[in-house]
């Protein structure tokens, strides 16, 4: 179950990647400044990096040894936390002008680097 989960939620945060790096580039160009813009294209860009990243976790879970390895999912859930908050505060502060968004998007960094530990310590469980 939770490696449908995990491919599911990489497809869809993988498409709306494409779809919101479209938003930016011809949408928003006309009502946000560029450094606006930047900050969005910086959550779109890691936010794709991550959902390939969480499609690879579920890749190799479908490849791993019962029971599944607690690393591996815990990969992955850092790295939907941290599309959800990396990514998700960019959007937020680019589209709101909210200054105070900004200070949230290092816990979803944090996430991210969490994922990729996980992944490491994962990858010493296969044989």
């Amino acid at each position: 179950m939770i490696i449908r989960i995990f491919l599911a939620v990489a497809a869809i945060f993988g498409g709306f990647s494409v779809a919101a790096g479209a938003f930016a580039s011809h949408a928003l160009k006309n009502y946000l400044n560029e450094q606006s813009i930047a900050i969005f294209e910086t959550g779109v860009r890691y936010q794709m990096y991550h959902s390939l990243a969480l499609l690879l976790v579920a890749l190799l879970l479908t490849h791993a040894e019962l029971p599944l390895p607690t690393a591996l999912i815990a990969s992955g859930i850092a790295f939907i936390s941290g599309i959800v908050i990396f990514s998700g505060s960019l959007y937020a502060l680019s589209l709101s002008g909210i200054k105070w968004l900004g200070a949230i998007t290092p816990l979803g960094g944090a996430a991210f680097l969490i994922g990729w530990g996980c992944l490491a310590v994962a990858a010493f469980s296969f044989k």
